[in-house]
């Protein structure tokens, strides 16, 4: 087994124990906010939106520093300050005796959050470019099993134990996560004297020679705008579905883990795919195949067919973020790359604030079907932007050069 492929199967594991501590307090969550003396259902629901984001609203600001940070001291620091900071902050959400303090702890979560995005630049640098997209893809799916597993687990913890206990677990699960880095994860880093003096507007100068990097964090705006803004609505469309359906919950829970399941039966071979014909083109074929799948959910005349069409459209996007990742590793000098990818983080989780937004707005304003049609015509013109914007402008700069 190579070094590169070891670190993989170690930050596959980190991320899967960190993804699903983050989800496992999801299914209880207003529960505990409704413990902490809120009362009206309308209260409820407006903090649990509060607490839910307050993480995003603040990693969107912080993730670019980090990136900046892993470039001059090193990737691997980068997952020890985010996997310990997050184990401590979610441990001492079961001790608060508010909902301000629960708001304020989501909040310094996001402060210290980076840790995919820090794994992505680590595994990135430390793997063959003919390899990358298979790692990063096989990578992707340790978050994306940890995100199906979480909230179930949680769910069945909140059943055996204290709500407020839960959180120690997650914390500790955290936690763990740090000491298999500790244990099995090397880097042999070398700081570039010369990159770590690179201000913003520099790294912006050097980026944008490429014709491709800037592009594609546009492309992760977009894409997870499109993706979250059906997914705050998706118990409701299931109710609207199946208004008599004895475990409304469970088939709730089963639809929104249709897109994950897809999603892991595609990652790692969207990812090969991408290292043979290239990553562009799977970028660009994955959204045309996102955008005509969100269609028929529209028109869904079931559950069953909701789950179906949700777990095609998982198959579909599987491949988005690993070819994003695998264009910027490689449109994107080595001692950059950190930097590179926490401002490609930072507008992912950007699109993660606007989503649900924008679902709960149309919605409201018009009705759910009409949400999977404004969805649909994101990823039509996210791929009109990487025909245009990636592919054209990228090989128009190439032949330049």
């Amino acid at each position: 087994m190579q070094p590169w492929q070891r670190t993989l199967y170690v930050l596959w594991a980190t991320e899967f124990l960190l993804m699903a501590g983050m989800n496992l307090v999801i299914p209880f969550l207003p529960l505990y906010i409704h413990g902490l003396g809120v009362r009206s259902t309308a209260d409820v629901e407006r903090w649990t939106g509060l607490v839910f984001s307050a993480s995003y609203m603040v990693s969107t600001f912080v993730q670019p520093l980090w990136g900046r940070l892993a470039d001059r001291y090193g990737r691997r620091v980068m997952l020890l300050r985010s996997s310990i900071g997050m184990g401590v902050l979610m441990a001492s959400m079961g001790l608060v005796t508010s909902v301000w303090q629960l708001f304020l702890l989501r909040a310094l979560m996001g402060s210290v959050a980076g840790f995919i995005s820090a794994a992505t630049a680590l595994q990135a640098t430390q793997t063959p470019s003919e390899s990358a997209g298979r790692a990063l893809g096989t990578l992707q799916t340790g978050a994306v099993t940890g995100g199906l597993i979480g909230p179930f687990v949680g769910g069945v913890l909140a059943e055996w134990m204290s709500l407020r206990h839960v959180f120690f677990v997650t914390g500790g699960l955290m936690l763990m996560a740090t000491v298999l880095v500790v244990l099995f994860v090397r880097e042999e880093y070398k700081p570039d004297a010369r990159a770590a003096g690179v201000d913003t507007k520099s790294f912006f100068d050097v980026i944008r020679r490429s014709g491709v990097v800037i592009p594609l964090f546009v492309v992760s705006l977009l894409l997870q705008t499109g993706y979250l803004a059906i997914e705050p609505i998706v118990t409701l469309y299931v109710r609207q579905l199946s208004p008599l359906a004895p475990h409304l919950t469970t088939l709730a829970g089963a639809t929104f883990a249709a897109v994950g399941v897809g999603n892991l039966i595609s990652a790692p071979r969207l990812g090969r795919l991408a290292d043979r014909i290239g990553p562009q083109k799977v970028l660009l074929w994955s959204l045309v195949a996102a955008a005509v799948l969100y269609l028929p959910q529209a028109f869904a005349p079931s559950v069953y067919w909701l789950m179906g069409m949700r777990v095609l459209l998982g198959i579909a996007v599987g491949g988005l973020l690993p070819a994003v990742q695998a264009m910027i590793r490689r449109n994107t000098p080595p001692a950059l790359q950190g930097r590179a990818f926490g401002y490609n983080s930072s507008f992912f989780m950007a699109g993660s604030l606007i989503g649900p937004l924008l679902g709960g707005f149309i919605s409201a304003s018009f009705s759910i079907p009409a949400i999977f049609f404004v969805t649909a015509a994101l990823f039509g013109l996210n791929a009109l932007w990487v025909q245009r914007s990636v592919i054209v402008a990228g090989g128009r700069l190439q032949t330049e050069s």
